[in-house]
């Protein structure tokens, strides 16, 4: 006697549904971050300059990766830095998330949600967190930067500083030039930060 059939019309009677999973999920990463057992949230949006994986601590946000970086990759780094209690909780990112589309959708020109440097320190803090200065549809090049970070020799350092910068976007880096006016580089790639200064009409 066969009875393949019916143990798989009872495995597929008794399997949840994607409604019954996500919800599980959703409980899940709740109560995860509720009892405080939740190092790091992450969450991936589409952006016109491709996906973005947005990563938050109970602090704020920590990382925002680009599709280049590779993001598993990116999320393997985390939990060896910042704590390896990393789950999919679109929840904590909510907010950022919010803000980055009504950045590209050109309604938003600052970013409002908590930022955590924990991967920054030292010179590379300072200048990052010197970049939310640049306003909204202007510029500055590296040697300005350096001026304004106290180390005027310091050009290369400050590029150092916004090739490392773990918040592309929400930290303006791209609103950084070099003295010629070229784009020099970016993490995301030259053609990421071009249409991101296109965005802001700074280009």
């Amino acid at each position: 006697m066969n009875d393949t059939g019916t143990g798989r019309d009872l495995l597929a009677a008794t399997a949840p549904d994607s409604a019954t999973l996500a919800a599980l999920h959703a409980r899940l990463e709740s109560d995860a971050d509720a009892a405080g057992l939740l190092d790091l949230a992450y969450d991936r949006i589409d952006s016109p300059i491709g996906p973005l994986l947005l990563v938050a601590s109970e602090r704020g946000l920590v990382r925002v990766a680009f599709d280049v970086e590779g993001h598993d990759r990116v999320l393997t780094e985390l939990a060896g830095k910042l704590g390896p209690r990393i789950l999919r909780a679109p929840a904590r990112l909510a907010a950022a998330a919010r803000e980055l589309d009504e950045y590209f959708a050109g309604t938003r020109t600052t970013f409002d949600v908590p930022l955590d440097f924990a991967l920054s320190s030292r010179f590379r803090l300072r200048v990052q967190q010197l970049l939310p200065g640049i306003a909204y549809g202007t510029t500055a090049t590296y040697t300005d930067l350096a001026v304004r970070a106290g180390s005027p020799n310091a050009v290369r350092a400050v590029g150092s500083a916004c090739a490392t910068n773990p918040l592309p976007v929400v930290v303006p880096c791209h609103r950084v030039l070099r003295t010629d006016g070229s784009l020099g580089g970016y993490l995301g790639g030259l053609d990421a930060k071009a249409a991101l200064l296109d965005l802001e009409h700074a280009a």
